[in-house]
């Protein structure tokens, strides 16, 4: 049975959701499907800007049908995954044989886990289904071994609780994609004393879905940046954490117990479910192995004619200034594209849930102005990157180069550090601001991103930028 629609979103995610709401307030008449291959959606609620351009959110879940608009039919959610696309005849087909015709297609369909490998003990944080899975098998766990230094890894090393963790990482400091060795320190005191005891868990005022029965979906949307706030993560143990870091090293094999060498365990060490071998040598027996390495474009999506995706580097698929792929009408928005437009000198890719929402919404212009043929300038959202998070308890904010990304070793840093309160990182480049780390509840948010934007010329204040008994926000106001 075919069915028509003017956009069609392939992805109930961050972006996919965000597109589809952007639609309906640009172009109500028109109807759009939404295809998800989960049982729950991801909407952004709860915005809060912090700056003109930074906001926080909540991402919450949410059923299919409470996000269809049931009455105008202009917005329609399908739980069923999509099996292929005819890009000539402007065809989807579904798993179930749904045959549905669109004008404009918008491929959100996110990434997938990079695991380490595919040992049942080894499980990657991605979506809600794997979540669930997790708390399952941490109440029953005594050792876990957290292999990855992103955000998923660092939230999952301080949720824990009642556990043995056992973090590997291939840098020289924890969580280096965001912080430098500097605010790596600054979070080791909250990293040794675990999370504090906040008794009981305040009521969420909001509705939570979640999945009923033993139903399991592959591929589902990804997690919000509150996503460990749903969940009991505590093992068996009766202590609160213990953490052990081992620094510049990978997996070099995941072992089962018939394949470990009785020479290489001591006489005390207990039989482990799975050993993981290190680069430096070392072995660890555990319960469970968290795969948080990163995540790969869901870009294998089948074509029945002759088209395909021009895919980048990272396996993402390309997409210009107007988020449009190689092949016509359609479009891709979120961790599944990879922009090969000419980025904004303080703007990069980072696959976050920000990033997810930005693109999502910024592509329901480009495909509304696409329909109606007519020009669109790109979304200014892109001219710096921001990303608002929670790390050990604090306020993480993230500009522009934070990490002076892009720009070699041509750069000075700025720093102010209160212990357990506060610690500000300021990228400097020839005077001018190029980026800024902020932890703790600083408010020098709007200041140091309007600093990044106009680039000014600081050199003379450089020396008072982060001085504490000068208001710098009010001076530049």
């Amino acid at each position: 049975m075919e069915q028509e629609a003017s956009f069609v979103i392939i992805g109930g995610g961050i972006a996919g959701v965000s597109c589809a709401e952007g639609l309906q307030c640009l172009c109500p008449d028109e109807k759009t499907i939404l295809l998800t291959a989960s049982p729950v959606v991801k909407r952004v609620t709860n915005v809060v800007p912090l700056t003109k351009m930074l906001a926080k959110f909540d991402v919450i879940e949410t059923s299919p049908d409470s996000l269809s608009n049931v009455e105008q039919e202009s917005l329609v959610v399908i739980q069923d995954p999509v099996a292929s696309i005819n890009s000539t005849n402007h065809l989807v087909t579904t798993v179930s044989g749904r045959v549905i015709r669109y004008k404009k297609l918008c491929v959100c369909t996110g990434g997938v886990p990079r695991l380490i490998s595919k040992n049942p003990h080894v499980i990657g944080i991605r979506d809600t289904e794997s979540v669930a899975s997790f708390q399952k098998r941490v109440a029953n766990s005594q050792r876990i071994v957290v292999v990855g230094n992103g955000g998923i890894a660092t939230e999952i090393v301080y949720e824990l609780t009642g556990v043995e963790i056992v973090w590997v990482i291939k840098d020289n400091h924890i969580s280096a994609p965001f912080i430098d060795p500097g605010a790596a320190e600054f979070f080791q005191d909250s990293l040794k004393q675990g999370k504090p005891e906040t008794g009981d868990k305040k009521p969420i005022k909001r509705k939570v879905y979640t999945i009923s029965g033993e139903e399991t979906v592959s591929g589902g949307a990804a997690l919000g940046p509150d996503w460990h706030t749903n969940y009991n993560l505590h093992g068996k143990s009766s202590f609160k954490c213990k953490v052990i870091i081992e620094y510049n090293c990978e997996v070099n094999a995941v072992l089962n117990p018939a394949e470990m060498d009785d020479c290489s365990k001591t006489v005390d060490e207990p039989l482990w479910p799975v050993y993981v071998r290190l680069t430096n040598g070392k072995i660890y027996g555990c319960d469970l192995i968290v795969s948080a390495t990163g995540v790969v474009p869901n870009s294998d999506i089948k074509f029945t004619d002759d088209k395909k995706f021009d895919l980048a580097e990272d396996k993402g698929i390309k997409v210009n200034e107007q988020m449009e792929t190689n092949v016509i009408d359609i479009f891709a928005a979120g961790d599944v594209c990879t922009p090969v437009w000419q980025q904004a000198t303080h703007w990069f890719q980072m696959r976050l849930w920000t990033q997810a929402h930005q693109m999502g919404s910024y592509v329901a212009k480009t495909m509304h102005a696409s329909l109606v043929n007519q020009p669109v300038l790109q979304d200014f959202c892109f001219e710096l990157f921001t990303h608002v998070t929670n790390f050990f308890g604090f306020n993480v904010v993230l500009l522009g180069l934070f990490n002076a990304q892009k720009l070699a070793r041509n750069y000075s840093c700025l720093l102010r550090v209160t212990s357990g309160v506060e610690y500000l990182k300021i990228v400097m480049k020839e005077g001018r601001m190029q980026g800024a780390v902020l932890i703790g509840d600083t408010d020098l948010e709007e200041m140091c991103e309007n600093l990044i934007l106009n680039q000014l010329d600081l050199t003379n204040l450089e020396n008072e930028l982060l001085n504490p008994d000068i208001d710098m926000d009010d001076y530049f106001d």
